[in-house]
């Protein structure tokens, strides 16, 4: 059993599709194929099922799995031990939010690669509802996460910021001329959001359940970017974190709401399992976040924003 088959085997098992994988391990179709057929024959067991374009994982492909997983990571963990007092190296995953990747990150990571040029960041985008599974399988190793409760005890994280979210619209939308804007005054709105596993989003639904508002005309979008070309079209109703629209609301393009209701404001996490090893360049990472959230005032990245959006955020709800 080599260590390219489980990587092949483990990147099929949750990719699902043969070109995907092999996109993903850098290699051709064929060698996929070839590589999952050596170590089916190996152990004498089918680990996948094959229905024309279709892969699943069999019954001991299942089984197989987390095994598999766990060989890899200790693997990983190993060739990383022995480096101790070198400069941390090798691939570091990260997931995080449309919103965290865009408007947060840049500065950090362009902060992290300076330092640390030995670290593949690999970074891949997530909903609320996809961290836990991300980080209990290992494809994640940290992610950042909007939530105000964290879901599941398995799970330690770091409290970063509290993210002011707005209700937004065009300027002639008549609830931008409101002095307040109530959760009843939402009944029959249209509305455009993100995903539905995104936490702000599910935190303002919560709001409306409480008031007995359930949302109709919803336009559901995976790109913040297309929701505000949309707001600023008059097409409806956003929900945002403020860090996304400050240019936007700089050059009128869109209004933050004088919501009324609950706040709607949202903690960012930086999270990562409990029985995770810590590698070197996990841990560089997370001081360098840590460093930037408690002195805003050091040289380097800062990740919190300042200038205009700290206007925006204590003036929208004047």
């Amino acid at each position: 059993m080599e260590v390219r088959q489980l990587q092949i085997f483990c990147a099929l098992a949750e990719e699902l599709n043969f070109t995907r994988t092999a996109e993903r391990v850098h290699t051709v179709q064929s060698n996929v194929t070839s590589q999952i057929k050596a170590l089916e024959d190996e152990l004498g067991v089918q680990l996948f099922d094959r229905l024309g374009k279709r892969v699943s994982l069999t019954d001991a492909g299942q089984r197989f799995h987390p095994f598999a997983r766990q060989a890899l990571a200790a693997m990983e963990q190993g060739q990383q031990a022995v480096q101790v007092g070198a400069d941390p190296s090798g691939p570091l995953r990260i997931a995080a939010p449309e919103s965290v990747l865009t408007y947060r990150l840049p500065p950090l990571v362009r902060a992290f690669r300076q330092r640390y040029p030995k670290v593949e960041l690999v970074f891949r985008p997530h909903t609320a509802a996809t961290v836990p599974s991300e980080l209990e399988s290992g494809r994640v190793d940290l992610a950042f996460h909007l939530v105000d409760e964290m879901p599941g005890p398995a799970l330690r994280c770091h409290a970063l910021q509290q993210e002011r979210i707005f209700l937004l619209t065009d300027a002639a939308h008549p609830l931008a001329r409101q002095r307040t804007v109530k959760p009843t005054d939402l009944v029959g709105q249209s509305f455009l959001l993100t995903e539905s596993g995104c936490g702000y989003r599910a935190k303002f639904e919560r709001i409306l359940a409480v008031h007995k508002i359930r949302l109709g005309n919803v336009t559901e979008f995976s790109s913040v970017e297309a929701i505000k070309e949309c707001v600023a079209a008059g097409m409806g109703i956003a929900l945002l974190p403020a860090m996304t629209v400050a240019r936007e609301i700089r050059q009128s393009l869109c209004k933050p709401l004088h919501w009324a209701g609950p706040s709607l404001d949202i903690t960012t996490h930086l999270v990562w399992h409990q029985d995770k090893w810590v590698s070197p360049a996990m841990n560089a990472f997370r001081e360098l976040v840590t460093r930037s959230i408690e002195d805003p005032h050091q040289e380097g990245p800062q990740w919190i924003l300042t200038g205009t959006l700290s206007r925006l955020n204590s003036s929208a709800g004047d």
